[in-house]
């Protein structure tokens, strides 16, 4: 197995992370291992590597090698280093633009949308579907273009009827 930093040396260090019955592994050689202080618990931050590989650096860099402090809760970039967390949501703004490039390789967005029922998501969606094809058919009416507004007004029919059925 080859070391997931460096991909050419033998991995000989393996971490494992479980957080939420979620588990997340990474394979380390001896020279990476060393160079990022796996063998000094204290001073190696597991979330580090498993956020990117390195990728903390990117907050770093974002500051312009001066080292930010949030004034809210007094938390620091090499906090965040080694928790591999923030302290208080002022931090989010104060460290904004290297989360957003850090968080872009983590997830599918910058924008926290949280978990939401199936059911609820479906009828969400429907209802930000109607309010687009109604601005769209006031836009044909105004417009006058009254063929386009009748499709447009089938649609909205067969949508507020989805929408029922999925209500009731």
């Amino acid at each position: 197995m080859l070391c997931d930093i460096c991909k050419q040396n033998f991995a000989t260090v393996h971490l494992t992370q479980i957080v939420c019955q979620e588990t997340k592994k990474i394979d380390l050689c001896e020279a990476c291992s060393k160079e990022k202080g796996v063998d000094d618990p204290t001073g190696f931050s597991i979330a580090d590597l498993l956020l990117g590989l390195g990728a903390t650096q990117e907050i770093d860099q974002s500051a312009g090698g001066k080292s930010l402090v949030c004034p809210h809760c007094g938390f620091k970039q090499s906090d965040f280093k080694k928790a591999g967390r923030l302290g208080c949501s002022e931090c989010y703004q104060l460290f904004n633009e290297g989360l957003e490039a850090l968080l872009k390789t983590m997830h599918k967005g910058t924008r926290h949308v949280g978990k939401v029922p199936q059911f609820y998501r479906q009828t969400q969606d429907l209802g930000e579907e109607l309010q687009r094809l109604q601005k769209k058919l006031e836009k044909a009416i105004s417009d006058e273009k009254f063929e386009v507004a009748a499709m447009l007004r089938d649609e909205v029919r067969n949508l507020r009827a989805q929408l029922k059925l999925t209500v009731a």
